[in-house]
């Protein structure tokens, strides 16, 4: 009977601990790759075998994770091939097929609302562009049998003769687009956002899986404007100082130069004409003298006086 009465107790108890593990990871997301982690992870959780195939369910997501759309579809690759799929915001025409081929496909769409999609703008370069359509999000993983169940991977879509489009007329739109025609986001797993135009209003098209949205072009903001010029300002004032400070102490180590330069051709000119003219007096006049460093005269022949008569 105890052992009875525990089963229920350990199930409760691993549900409990399963969704305080989520609230936790829920709160700290930063991620855009966490975040379809377990968004995948709570895909497969709620799938069960009454779910038929080529039919689209809504998974249900935790409270933390409210704003955020999930909608699944399990497709047989061959079928899929043939036919196509509507699968929400996101039309798979003929010829779409999914690599590597499984013998079921689950795919997963997602649409991030617009609290949630700004995850995708904190983590690629999207400066000097806003979003204004929630991040819609086509990713495919393998369901061929009970086992993908427990190890779920990530597979991909690739269209086929037409594109796949994307539908954003029927999501949350940000209604000030200031008279700009939105732009086609496409986000890649590389980090890497590229921009194309679209096909009709609200309207995109892309030949694989992804993450996509609209985003307009942003002008910058009044306040880091004039942060902006604050800061040029303050750098050239800067930068002015201190060149000239550069520039006087240039100036003052030429004139100090010049200077000394000036003092030695002066000193050595003074000491040469000390050494060669020499003043003297000579009783009560100043005369010039060389040094006394002269030959001192000798007779180089005897000079024998005449002896008187």
């Amino acid at each position: 009977m105890g052992s009875l009465l525990s089963l229920p107790l350990l199930i409760l108890l691993s549900w409990t601990s399963f969704s305080l593990m989520n609230t936790s990871e829920a709160q700290g997301i930063k991620s855009t790759r966490l975040l379809d982690l377990l968004i995948r992870d709570y895909t497969f959780h709620s799938y069960t075998k009454y779910f038929r195939t080529g039919t689209l369910h809504t998974v249900n997501l935790p409270a933390n994770f409210s704003g955020i759309g999930v909608h699944t579809g399990r497709f047989r690759c061959g079928s899929l091939k043939r036919y196509g799929a509507q699968v929400k915001e996101f039309n798979l025409g003929i010829g779409a097929t999914v690599h590597p081929c499984v013998e079921r496909v689950m795919v997963v769409t997602q649409n991030l609302g617009l609290n949630w999609s700004a995850i995708y703008y904190d983590n690629y370069e999207l400066s000097g562009y806003q979003l204004v359509s929630p991040v819609l999000g086509l990713l495919a993983y393998n369901a061929g049998d009970d086992l993908s169940f427990s190890n779920p991977f990530e597979i991909g879509i690739l269209a086929g003769k037409d594109p796949i489009s994307i539908d954003f007329s029927n999501t949350d739109m940000v209604n000030d687009t200031k008279g700009l025609i939105p732009l086609c986001a496409s986000f890649g797993h590389d980090g890497k956002v590229t921009l194309a135009e679209q096909v009709a209003q609200n309207v995109c098209v892309t030949t694989g899986h992804g993450h996509f949205g609209l985003v307009i072009e942003s002008p910058l903001v009044p306040g880091r404007r004039r942060e902006s010029q604050w800061k040029i300002v303050f750098g050239s004032s800067v930068g002015a100082a201190l060149g000239a400070f550069l520039l006087s102490l240039l100036v003052i180590a030429l004139f100090v130069k010049v200077k000394k330069k000036a003092r030695m051709e002066e000193m050595e000119r003074r000491a040469y004409e000390e050494e060669a003219l020499q003043v003297t007096m000579v009783g009560h006049v100043r005369t010039l003298t060389g040094p006394g460093t002269r030959t001192t005269p000798a007779i180089e022949h005897e000079y024998n006086s005449p002896s008187p008569s």
